[in-house]
């Protein structure tokens, strides 16, 4: 095999075979490499060098600088999920290079988290907020509940047709709407919640 010898600017000056080392022409990140020929007056392919690239090292992709002079290490997170510091909101990461801006790989803990520069705080007072308001619908929905549940066995009642069965549900479902209504969600998330009627 006849080597080729290139001038400063890549040109052969010799025809021969030549090892080329091609990357990628947008992201610069090393591709592969082959063994071209080259005729006299011809240049080393678009997008090729002829220095090796740089041995392979975790987390880091071996990328061409972006003059295309030398080969460089670039952070490679692709494929990661990271979350946006304002927003909580969370993608995957699909480019070479550091963590964009206002992101971390970290993920917040609750969705009142915030950041502060350094780590996920929790808004406590937006969390019981929220606690307080869950338990509020619950205890309504509930509530609503158990008055459907006992509407006709009101109306047999009064009408003096319900069963003795029925007068036993509807006394249990009584005693359960009441220890219902003093139940106080502002102690929400610690709430013992009374237990359906069978």
């Amino acid at each position: 095999m006849i080597q080729a010898i290139l001038n400063k600017d890549n040109i052969a000056i010799r025809a021969g075979e030549i090892t080329v080392f091609s990357f990628d022409g947008s992201t610069r990140e090393y591709l592969s490499s082959s063994v071209e020929y080259l005729a006299t007056g011809v240049g080393v392919p678009a997008n090729a060098c002829i220095d090796k690239p740089l041995e392979n090292k975790a987390a880091y992709a071996v990328c061409r600088t972006a003059d295309f002079s030398q080969w460089e290490y670039v952070p490679d997170h692709r494929g990661e999920r990271i979350y946006n510091t304002e927003n909580g909101m969370t993608a995957i990461v699909m480019m070479l290079g550091d963590y964009p801006i206002q992101s971390t790989c970290v993920p917040p803990v609750t969705q009142y988290d915030a950041w502060n520069g350094k780590a996920w705080v929790t808004d406590i007072n937006a969390q019981n907020a929220a606690n307080i308001e869950a338990a509020d619908v619950k205890k309504q929905l509930l509530l609503t509940t158990a008055q459907n549940t006992i509407s006709e066995w009101q109306s047999e009642l009064l009408l003096g047709v319900i069963s003795d069965n029925d007068k036993a549900l509807l006394t249990a479902w009584l005693a359960y709407i009441k220890v219902l209504k003093t139940v106080d969600a502002s102690k929400a998330p610690d709430i013992v919640w009374p237990e359906i009627p069978a």
